[in-house]
């Protein structure tokens, strides 16, 4: 099917003590690339090591605004350097999160110093932004960002979802379009225009509803395209198809 997971974190050893196993599997459902998503620099060479190793595997190094206590002084200088060396698809996970307890001023520095990284290397990133789609955009749009990317696992509004169109950005789907109960979310991937669309699984966590408290995986993938095909009412080859597409446009891939 050539489906793209375009945000996973099979990476994390603790969580995919099976990784073998996991991409086999993922490969049998389907699932032509995955891409890895960085949350803090001691995960950053296991990134690049993979995407080295598997040309399926795409790096995207970044530091996540939730795991402050992880990050250092030097970790932007690093990241610099390695974007600017080549060979990753994005700088992400990156953004806001105002939905945990950690100070806004330090994320907001964070953040605009990931996108500069960004626009000097000519790459899109991937956000993470929980309870400040607002905040985030009023930032992309003064910093004038313009090389746009992904906002993962959306959780915002349609007009939120439209005004990161507008400005370049992909809006990403996930387990979260399973579960019937998750109405704003399933309403925003129905109305959207499909080329505004890309899927991901965000594994280990958000599984879809078949497999709610279990771990993620990448070959549940077409679980979370089979959900969007019939919000639509389209063609599940369709969506695939032009999902995919969607995928390998913004993040540059083969």
């Amino acid at each position: 099917m050539g489906l793209i997971d375009t945000h996973c974190h099979i990476d994390i050893k603790r969580h995919f003590p099976d990784f073998e196993a996991v991409l086999e599997e993922a490969c049998r459902a389907g699932v032509s690339d995955m891409v890895l998503a960085g949350v803090h620099r001691t995960g950053w060479h296991r990134l690049l090591e993979l995407s080295i190793q598997r040309r399926y595997l795409h790096a995207a190094p970044g530091l996540h605004p939730i795991y402050m206590k992880y990050h250092h002084s030097d970790d932007l200088k690093e990241l610099s350097r390695i974007t600017e060396k080549g060979g990753v698809v994005a700088v992400g996970e990156i953004g806001l999160d105002y939905q945990v307890d950690v100070d806004r001023a330090i994320q907001q520095q964070l953040f605009e110093a990931q996108l500069d990284i960004a626009s000097k290397a000519s790459l899109p990133v991937l956000l993470h932004v929980r309870k400040a789609h607002d905040q985030a955009l009023a930032t992309l749009r003064r910093k004038r960002f313009s090389g746009g990317g992904i906002v993962h696992a959306f959780n915002g509004s349609l007009q939120q979802a439209e005004h990161y169109i507008g400005l370049g950005f992909m809006i990403s789907v996930c387990g979260t379009i399973t579960y019937e109960r998750s109405r704003k979310i399933r309403r925003v991937a129905s109305e959207l225009p499909l080329s505004s669309l890309v899927l991901e699984t965000d594994s280990p966590d958000i599984p879809p509803a078949q497999h709610y408290g279990e771990r993620n995986s990448p070959a549940y993938l077409p679980e979370v395209l089979g959900a969007l095909a019939r919000l639509r009412a389209e063609d599940v080859e369709e969506v695939a198809t032009l999902t995919t597409a969607n995928a390998r446009k913004i993040l540059i891939l083969p």
